[in-house]
């Protein structure tokens, strides 16, 4: 049994309310799983197999559960695409695993579009260092769509970069109804969590604009349809309010991005029980980066206009809000927190914030047994230096001390708690004997 004693302040993951912050409490730990979360007592008995830490400078959070990852992207140019498309993909998705864990904090991540079944079972089996993955294995689009990555002068055979078709992996680009049906049995055969749909076009896909259509109502019916009929949920790319209006209409449960949501398309949303994913910080990124075609430049303003106050109206409307990254430039994997940062920015809460990327989210993505630091709940969480609920940009100045998924500390810097090194994770794995 360790427990972490004397907390300084923990965040419980309960809800966005000031009832889930506790100061000087003591988080008790066994096999993995929290045991109790009780108010400081130091005279409290405790037998030989009972190791308490100092948790007295720290802050304790629950372990960020990121809803819109990409593990299989570390940019989104011609180079970078091509080399993870190539045997090199693998050890790129080995490091962004490792990295999104052990700096960026997060213990879950949902994926939603790229990565594999394969992935997923080496992160179980403990072949790889990274978060327990939720997995939607394609981005479905239609041709010339967001997922469509050919350019125009593409030859009318070749295969879009983005997510090629390969082993564990169909073709992201579908069209008509009954294809888009067998491609989601394809997806639920490959061992798919989620199916995740462009219902618009997007922002840094060359060939479509934000104004146009992906899949037509039809198409998403279908999609939603045979989705549901294999106990799965279906998660939308949405800028447009077309885009946003047929998600809502037609059954999907999660809208990402939400660019241009307005009030009556927010109230809508809340009658039909969906939530969103907005995906701030992609959004204040993409403005920063350079070496845009005229095209996307001008889809990357256009969306910078309206999305802030998009992301208030989905809060005031009290639509449920998740956490997610889209980290697809370079340098954003292993700084997941920045999108707490990015809410915040948009005018946010930072406990409605942090509720979003821990026990909402859990609770979304159907991952119940994290998410909450509370008895009987998964020992996942993050040790910190400073207020980083209040102030998450701390993270960038070295505020994260520790990342703990299942018991088992990735970092080392929780003196006298058990880490695991990615050496002995391997051996682990393998079954080899120290």
């Amino acid at each position: 049994m360790i427990v972490l004693s004397n907390i300084q302040k923990l965040y419980d993951g309960t809800s966005a309310t000031s009832d889930a912050i506790h100061e000087h409490v003591d988080l008790w730990i066994e096999n993995g799983k929290i045991q109790s979360l009780h108010p400081h007592a130091p005279t409290r008995p405790v037998g030989a197999s009972v190791q308490r830490i100092d948790c007295s400078a720290f802050t304790i959070t629950p372990g960020l559960i990121d809803c819109h990852g990409h593990v299989t992207l570390f940019g989104i140019g011609r180079d970078p695409l091509e080399r993870m498309n190539s045997l090199e993909g693998l050890l790129y998705a080995e490091r962004i695993l490792y990295t999104t864990l052990v700096n960026g904090g997060v213990t879950t991540l949902r994926d939603v579009g790229g990565a594999t079944h394969l992935l997923k079972r080496l992160v179980q089996e403990g072949f790889l260092i990274g978060p327990r993955l939720k997995i939607a294995i394609c981005m479905l689009s239609t041709t010339g769509g967001h997922a469509d990555f050919r350019g125009p002068d593409r030859c009318c055979g070749e295969v879009s970069r983005l997510w090629p078709p390969g082993p564990g992996r169909p073709s992201s680009i579908v069209d008509g109804p009954w294809a888009c049906r067998k491609r989601v049995r394809e997806i639920a055969a490959c061992g798919a969590d989620l199916v995740k749909i462009c219902a618009s076009p997007g922002v840094v896909s060359p060939g479509d604009k934000l104004e146009h259509r992906d899949f037509t109502a039809q198409e998403i019916d279908a999609i939603c349809d045979e989705a549901a009929g294999r106990g799965l949920y279906v998660a939308g790319h949405a800028h447009s309010r077309n885009g946003i209006a047929l998600s809502i209409e037609h059954g999907i449960k999660d809208i990402q991005h939400i660019s241009f949501l307005d009030e009556t398309l927010a109230e809508q949303a809340y009658v039909k029980g969906c939530t969103v994913t907005p995906t701030s910080w992609i959004t204040q990124a993409l403005l920063e980066a350079k070496g845009w075609s005229d095209l996307v430049q001008q889809k990357v303003q256009q969306v910078a206009e309206s999305h802030s106050q998009a992301v208030r109206i989905a809060h005031g409307s009290g639509l449920k809000m998740l956490a997610g990254t889209d980290p697809v430039l370079p340098n954003m994997h292993g700084r997941n927190y920045m999108e707490l940062v990015a809410l915040m920015n948009d005018g946010i809460p930072p406990l409605t914030a942090w509720y979003g990327a821990t026990g909402l989210a859990a609770k979304q993505i159907g991952q119940d047994e994290v998410g909450v630091l509370g008895s009987g709940y998964g020992a996942d969480f993050l040790v910190c230096r400073g207020n980083v609920i209040e102030q998450p940009a701390l993270f960038e100045q070295g505020a994260l001390l520790d990342v703990v998924k299942d018991g088992v500390a990735y970092r080392g810097g929780l003196e006298g708690f058990p880490s695991r090194t990615l050496e002995n994770s391997m051996l682990d794995a393998l079954g080899a004997k120290e």
